[in-house]
């Protein structure tokens, strides 16, 4: 198989981008508007917070199933999306998915903005969640299409780095610009309509040849994939281990309002400084350690120490949990996790077992990576529901993210060979053969 042309740096830049808005997209809400949406609508003025934050988590957890859903079927219609039949402008098999799908994002966070009731704000945050996993099933499997095993770290990076650096955007667009909760949905749905609509027209997507489309394909079973063993341990893990992160950050807001005792203003402002502290350290994590598996391989190893290092946060909070420490553990948080989800996505990349159906393999590893970050909080809800606080949920923190790392091993170690370049003429040939 031919190597893929190194990609150039408007072609990170496009990529990065799209991923930016969509993390701002789906995770301002979870981290910021949907605990103020329906805490205003459900706690009576922090009564009955506990209710508060029960219902959010059934929210999201209801969004994260629809994710689960969306997110393969998806991809699997991209694999199988016949591009010489679309006009050039529509691209190949992943251009279209990757618009329509930013432009569904647009309109849901608009709808959810209007929502006034929980059973409204619930169907329409279904329809964000939908919509997420239908963008990041076509941007993701941009990667294998395009891009070299040793380039793949950075895209990777280029993902989670943006994850954090997203949060820190969209959280701090609202607090510093003091918007309430229907402009700043209205803010992200004009972010994710602009930036989206340029980086899937902007981004390469020639039509594949049909020999690597996945039509007719009946030489093996449907989701072949998913009886891989490699790939449902590394599946499994980042699964569990994304689990294990949600419950670390997802319940911050509720943390500082109702578990260190913080007025609303205050929980506010420290919310951000937590998220700010968070990013520095995902974003310095994921560069970092996605350079290193391009250049060093042992992608495996890496996954499973990054996850021993985010079990460590939830110890650090567990053990003294007052605001500082909780600042320290955010920090310890961001490192194990920037690098766990670069090096484990392009661990998942070397896993692939179809090339035919990329993207509907990477969309499912999208929703593993979604359906942690969105059931997390639905769990947090009620463990915090069980026993009155928040200890038990830091404590489920790490012993989440120390499985998931431990389930990681289960999948083979694939170092990515560095690359070999072919003879070009009989002489070259020859030297190469002494």
């Amino acid at each position: 198989m031919n190597r893929p042309a190194p990609i150039g740096r408007r072609w990170m830049t496009l990529f990065t981008l799209a991923w930016l808005v969509i993390w701002m997209a789906q995770l301002t809400p979870l981290q910021l508007l949907l605990p103020l949406q329906l805490d205003s609508q459900t706690s009576d003025d922090g009564d009955r917070w506990i209710h508060s934050v029960v219902v959010s988590g059934l929210i999201l957890g209801i969004g994260a199933l629809a994710g689960v859903v969306a997110g393969p079927l998806a991809g699997a219609a991209s694999d199988r999306t016949d591009g010489s039949r679309f006009p050039s402008w529509l691209g190949g098999r992943r251009r279209v998915w990757a618009f329509g799908g930013s432009w569904g994002i647009a309109l849901f966070l608009a709808l959810t903005g209007l929502a006034h009731r929980p059973w409204l704000v619930a169907i329409c945050w279904v329809g964000v969640s939908v919509a997420v996993a239908v963008a990041s099933a076509a941007f993701t499997a941009m990667i294998p299409d395009q891009l070299a095993p040793d380039q793949r770290g950075a895209a990777s990076a280029a993902i989670g780095s943006s994850q954090a650096l997203g949060i820190v955007l969209g959280v701090g667009t609202v607090v510093v610009l003091g918007l309430d909760v229907l402009p700043g949905y209205l803010v992200l749905a004009a972010l994710v309509v602009v930036v989206g609509t340029w980086a899937s027209m902007g981004l390469p997507d020639r039509p594949a040849p049909r020999s690597e489309l996945a039509i007719g394909i009946t030489d093996r079973p449907r989701w072949a994939s998913l009886r891989d063993r490699d790939f449902c341990w590394m599946l499994g893990g980042r699964l569990i281990a994304n689990v294990g992160n949600a419950l670390g950050t997802s319940l911050f807001l509720f943390f500082l309002l109702y578990g260190l005792h913080q007025d609303k203003d205050a929980a506010e402002d420290n919310l951000l400084i937590l998220i700010v502290v968070y990013t520095i350290f995902v974003v310095g994590s994921s560069v970092i350690f996605g350079m290193i598996s391009d250049r060093r391989g042992h992608r495996r190893t890496l996954t499973v120490v990054a996850a021993m290092v985010q079990a460590c946060s939830g110890l650090v909070i567990l053990a003294h949990p007052t605001y500082a420490v909780t600042m320290a553990g955010a920090a310890l948080m961001g490192v194990g996790y920037g690098a766990f989800m670069t090096v484990g996505l392009a661990f998942a990349t070397d896993l692939l077992p179809h090339v035919e159906d990329h993207g509907r393999d990477l969309g499912i590893v999208n929703v593993s990576a979604a359906l942690g970050q969105l059931v997390g909080p639905m769990l947090g809800a009620g463990l915090v529901a069980a026993v009155g606080g928040f200890w038990l949920v830091f404590a489920m923190a790490c012993v989440l993210s120390v499985v998931g790392g431990l389930m990681t091993l289960g999948a083979r170690n694939t170092d990515s060979a560095p690359a070999v370049v072919e003879p070009t003429s009989s002489a070259d040939a020859g030297s190469a053969r002494k």
